[in-house]
């Protein structure tokens, strides 16, 4: 390590493990984060799922399972093993951070949707970052409640999340997500529109399907089939020769899939936070017609896409052979200049520092007080 190196340690999902095909956005947004504070020289250590990638040049913390005992799995109390298994992995995390490893690093940056490193930020003696991923919910919303005002801060990724946040929260920056320009790049297109992301009813594939039906246009779908019953009933029935998925792919073939598309088509029925695949495509080239719901308004423009009313498919279809006619070039240029990754991390590595010379001096003050 050099000496302007920090040692940074990245909580994600104990379930999911931080490796390549992604089961969702923040996954990947964690995967590019560790991977670029590495190679920029910090010391980065990452607590997910078993399993994640050892390529990254990351030290791991274990996830620590536990063993419910018969007893205690028949009482009444008993809530399912999953929500027990993440409490445990969770609260053995945060009380090691307080303890043997307290020493060990010099900010805590928070990526995971639990309640417990953000209710238990105060016992760690470093600075405990957590990036705001999602809405609001019932469980992040008591964490915060009840923190004791030291050691948590908090960023948003788009100003709608934070907005979203603000009655709970009252000093949230915003740091938008960023991609990796070198491992999205710019493709040709071709004759085909492209939908991808997590098969879920709130993503809204079955929409981008019958919208670039009624346009005219063939469509691929690509991405991990989170919704069994939903991809069996609202897409599998659609697929054929206008109608193609491509699976879970990795990240160079999601790259490659995205920049050989005329359009990508962004349908969420929920508010997305950010909107990364939204920044994925313009780093491909792809220009991108998609509804105007949550953060996405923040990364489109004009030059490279289209925005139309949350839910008004008519309008969707309408703007398909506009967005199509769009100049690749700018979709990119854009990409470069509001979603790169690099921004993203500089970003970071500020408010990192911003933050332990703060908690520093608090330090100093502490022990010099009478």
């Amino acid at each position: 390590m050099t000496a302007a190196s920090l040692r940074i340690a990245l909580i994600a999902s104990s379930r999911y493990p931080i490796r390549q095909p992604f089961p969702g956005g923040l996954e990947s947004h964690v995967w590019c984060l560790a991977r670029t504070l590495s190679d920029d020289g910090h010391h980065v250590t990452l607590f997910a799922g078993p399993g994640s990638d050892r390529a990254l040049g990351c030290a791991h913390l274990q996830v620590r399972s536990l063993g419910i005992s018969q007893a205690a799995q028949q009482d009444v109390s008993m809530p399912s093993m999953w929500f027990m298994q993440e409490h445990h992995a969770y609260l053995q995390l945060m009380l090691d951070l307080s303890g043997p490893l307290a020493e060990s690093f010099d900010v805590v940056h928070n990526h995971s949707l639990h309640y417990l490193p953000v209710a238990m930020a105060s016992a760690v003696p470093v600075p405990v970052l957590s990036t705001l991923h999602t809405p609001p919910t019932p469980w992040l919303e008591s964490a915060i409640a009840v923190r004791l005002g030291a050691g948590a801060h908090f960023v948003a990724v788009s100003r709608h999340t934070a907005a979203a946040w603000r009655h709970a929260v009252d000093d949230i920056q915003v740091v938008p997500n960023g991609v990796d320009l070198g491992s999205w790049p710019e493709g040709r297109g071709g004759p085909h529109l492209i939908w991808f992301g997590r098969l879920v009813p709130e993503k809204g594939a079955h929409v981008a399907v019958d919208a670039a039906r009624r346009a005219g246009f063939p469509i691929v779908l690509a991405g991990p089939i989170s919704d069994v019953e939903y991809f069996e009933r609202m897409i599998r029935p659609e697929l054929g020769p206008e109608v193609t998925y491509l699976g879970h792919l990795g990240q160079r073939e999601l790259a490659a899939a995205i920049g050989g598309a005329a359009a990508t088509l962004v349908t969420p029925l929920w508010d997305e936070p950010y909107g990364l695949v939204v920044a994925e495509s313009l780093a491909c080239g792809t220009p991108v017609a998609a509804f105007a719901r949550g953060g996405i308004p923040e990364v489109l423009t004009p030059a490279c896409g289209r925005l139309v009313a949350a839910g008004d498919a008519d309008a969707l279809v309408r703007a398909i052979p506009a967005v199509v006619g769009l100049s690749r070039t700018a979709a990119r240029a854009h990409a470069r200049e509001r979603c790169s990754e690099r921004r993203m991390v500089d970003t970071y590595v500020a408010l990192y520092r911003r933050l332990t010379r703060g908690h520093t001096r608090s330090r100093a003050q502490g022990k010099a007080a009478p």
